[in-house]
């Protein structure tokens, strides 16, 4: 169909307006992970404005990652991101193929439950003092317990359970499976789309832990990325590896910007390199079970 004039106009508009658009927003993406490899002679020479580094180091990865304080949140962020979201595709799965099931007795009474931790919140006092009285405090498991689950996700996995044909799961009973076998080895490896993008969604949240780490972690060792991170951002000293960390970076000299836009890239790298894997099951897992036919 031949375009007219005005078509070509405004097309040719809309590619300059989402283009600019486009390098606004890498920009500062762009800026950050320069600005990590610069070397810290010419970062202070050229007053912090790097286009393109004339010589690149790995002076603030190497200063960041032999900071015991950095390396102890990268393994506990890396603990929360993994552990944390296994526990929480289990749960969420096993609670959502429950209830799909017809024959649970309290099953309506279950699900209007969950409904209700969508539609209100208890805010921050009552769950302080369940951590507290669990004896939480200060342990890692209180960034994963709290937020186990989700009512959200498990009224989605359970539509996309809904939408599996009833006859795939009589018919392994009928070879002899139980529930937990037809479970496991009918409806899991018929629902990895679905396990895959609510994974990238969990490994997300566990990964960019900060509230909660906040309210329950008091122990510097025990912190996420994320909270080292913000207290970096917000500290110009930087002296997230204590004293002798401190005299270290003053030997080598490195800016403490410098040492921040690494710490900012060390923070997302892990989840910009897992997406790639997971994007071809991410738009097809969340539409899944939105269309019953």
């Amino acid at each position: 169909m031949k375009q007219s004039l005005g078509d070509r106009l405004f097309q040719a508009v809309n590619v300059l307006v989402l283009g600019a658009i486009g390098l606004i927003t890498l920009y500062p993406i762009y800026y950050v992970f320069v600005v990590s490899f610069t070397d810290p002679t010419e970062y202070i020479r050229k007053q912090g404005f790097v286009l393109f580094p004339e010589h690149w180091t790995l002076g603030a990865y190497r200063y960041l990652l032999s900071t015991p304080t950095f390396k102890d949140a990268t393994v506990v962020s890396a603990f929360l991101a993994t552990v944390g979201t296994a526990l929480s595709l289990i749960v969420t799965a096993a609670l959502a193929y429950g209830l799909s099931q017809k024959r649970p007795l309290g099953r309506r009474v279950l699900m209007l439950m969950i409904l209700i931790t969508i539609l209100f919140s208890p805010g921050l006092i009552p769950p302080y003092i369940l951590i507290r009285d669990l004896g939480l405090i200060n342990s890692v498991w209180s960034l994963i317990l709290p937020v186990l689950t989700s009512g959200w996700y498990v009224i989605l996995m359970k539509s996309f359970f809904d939408s599996i044909p009833v006859e795939l799961e009589e018919s392994a009973v009928m070879d002899g499976a139980t529930d937990i076998g037809t479970f496991f080895r009918i409806i899991l490896p018929l629902s990895l789309p679905a396990l895959a993008a609510f994974g990238l969604f969990y490994a997300v949240a566990y990964w960019n832990t900060f509230f909660n780490a906040v309210l329950y972690i008091n122990d510097p060792a025990k912190w996420p990325l994320q909270l080292v991170l913000r207290n970096m951002l917000i500290d110009s000293s930087t002296q997230a590896g204590g004293s002798a960390a401190a005299e270290m970076m003053a030997e080598q000299r490195i800016p403490a910007e410098t040492l921040k836009m690494a710490a900012v890239v060390i923070a997302t790298s892990p989840i910009l390199c897992v997406y790639p894997f997971l994007q071809k099951h991410f738009a097809k897992g969340v539409m899944l079970g939105s269309v019953k036919g």
